[in-house]
């Protein structure tokens, strides 16, 4: 049987982490973004069928388009953030499950059926989506999740002529922990979990 990880992989993952809204001027490389992939992609999913899709806002030209299409707050978010990341979703993940999902044929299962297809692709991308910030974390990496964009916009500008959409965005960086606030209170376990 495992054994629990030391509180120190506890805190930097949950109990110490923190959402950042500044980051400091420390790049974020390729490298480290595909070794971010390479610890989300494990995370499970339903049928395996690993839905998000993840565009990378590097450049100024790919921030400054995400950032017009956001709400003004988090526009100066994106622009100042290392890297930005549109988090989506593929709604044609059933082509995949056959070379995900070999054992079965796991496509008759969602059929034509468009809304448990989209219902599926929304739930396990959000799913990944925690594992990416997980992972992040994991490789002393900040983020901060938003809403806060023109769904159908973002859609045009990051997933045109694909079968995928927005789910949500984030930037990426090192946080600068001088920009904190005062961290906000989780609600007890009797408010939240009802045991049967």
């Amino acid at each position: 049987m495992a054994e629990p990880l030391c509180d120190l992989v506890l805190d930097r993952v949950f109990r110490k982490a923190r959402t950042f809204n500044s980051f400091t001027d420390r790049p974020v490389d390729e490298a480290t973004l595909r070794a971010l992939h390479e610890l989300w992609k494990w995370g499970p999913t339903s049928t395996n069928q690993q839905p998000l899709r993840v565009v990378w806002c590097v450049s100024d030209a790919a921030k400054s388009t995400l950032a017009a299409l956001c709400a003004p707050g988090n526009a100066k978010k994106v622009l100042d953030a290392p890297v930005s990341a549109v988090l989506g979703m593929e709604t044609n993940f059933v082509h995949y499950l056959p070379r995900v999902f070999p054992h079965t044929d796991a496509r008759g299962w969602y059929g034509d059926n468009r809304r448990l297809i989209e219902e599926s692709a929304f739930r396990n991308s959000s799913l990944q989506a925690a594992y990416f910030i997980i992972a992040a974390r994991l490789l002393g990496l900040d983020t901060n999740p938003m809403s806060g964009f023109d769904e159908e916009k973002v859609n045009e500008a990051f997933f045109a002529g694909t079968t995928s959409r927005v789910n949500f965005i984030t930037t990426l960086g090192y946080g600068d922990p001088a920009t904190l606030y005062p961290r906000g209170p989780r609600l007890e376990f009797e408010e939240t979990n009802l045991i049967r």
